[in-house]
């Protein structure tokens, strides 16, 4: 195998390749000075593959007949999550949007989207702050859709198994109500199986993915890995999958600001949130 070190970063003309291929098939916009993050996470593919240099594994991307174009989307667009991350975005959605859509949609069941739902942190975050907002609004039924492009985390979300800086941030009462430690590794926390049944996993690109019917959409920290005209798509889309009175949660550091899009801007003390009127 080769030596780690001995593969040096790539060079612009490859790193364009490479940006092009991730662009066409993620969406994912890649500047130039993220060179040495993608010649890092790439060489991991060639020690893997025992491959000598970029080219090469370009190359054997073209040609791929079998599953290395998915390990490559995994490598390149894998980023880190942990459970309790934004809270803000927890607490407007139980002060401000539930009670409002629970409100006009009366009886209903309450669907979720959870886009870009990375190894499932969010989703089940999103399950368990639902299931104890119930003490305040009252009973309700709710289910959620959770997709990432990514096959590996996926799949790592649907065994529901965190552990160290993960969970490091869950208030204790709940880790405790919600987990259970594993018998054979007390240090790893699996959540319930009534709360994984409350969710749907499903691998997709989110410029093909077709959930509708929404009243609310979690799309977190996304949206800065692609260009504006992209965002505009992305976001378009929602407004589409989303009811009438439906919500869209973005990340702290995006916005829709320059996008002119259809959704109501509304500023609260938690928070920007969006809203599709009607």
């Amino acid at each position: 195998m080769i030596p780690f070190s001995d593969i040096p970063d790539m060079t612009t003309v490859q790193f364009d390749r490479f940006a092009k291929l991730i662009h066409e098939r993620a969406g994912i916009h890649l500047k130039e000075h993220k060179i040495t993050l993608l010649s890092n996470r790439i060489r991991k593919r060639l020690r893997t593959l025992n491959m000598k240099d970029y080219d090469e594994y370009y190359q054997f991307l073209q040609n791929d007949k079998g599953n290395e174009m998915v390990h490559f989307l995994e490598v390149v667009t894998t980023n880190e999550s942990y459970f309790w991350r934004t809270t803000q975005n927890y607490d407007a959605l139980k002060t401000h949007v539930l009670p409002e859509v629970l409100k006009q949609y009366r009886g209903q069941e309450l669907k979720l989207w959870s886009a870009g739902c990375s190894t499932g942190e969010e989703p089940y975050n999103l399950a368990i702050e639902l299931i104890e907002s119930m003490r305040k609004v009252g009973f309700f039924n709710f289910r959620i859709v959770a997709t990432d492009i990514s096959t590996r985390v996926v799949q790592f979300a649907q065994e529901g198994r965190y552990t160290g800086r993960k969970i490091e941030k869950i208030p204790p009462e709940i880790l405790k109500r919600y987990f259970k430690p594993l018998t054979d590794d007390p240090e790893v926390f699996e959540v319930r199986d009534d709360i994984k049944k409350k969710i749907e996993f499903r691998v997709e690109n989110l410029f093909q993915s077709t959930p509708s019917g929404m009243h609310v959409i979690f799309c977190r920290n996304v949206m800065i890995y692609f260009k504006r005209e992209e965002q505009k798509v992305l976001v378009d889309r929602f407004h589409r999958a989303l009811l009438p009175g439906g919500y869209l949660f973005i990340g702290h550091a995006e916005s829709l600001q320059m996008l002119n899009t259809d959704f109501r801007t509304i500023s609260t003390p938690l928070g920007i949130l969006y809203r599709k009127e009607g």
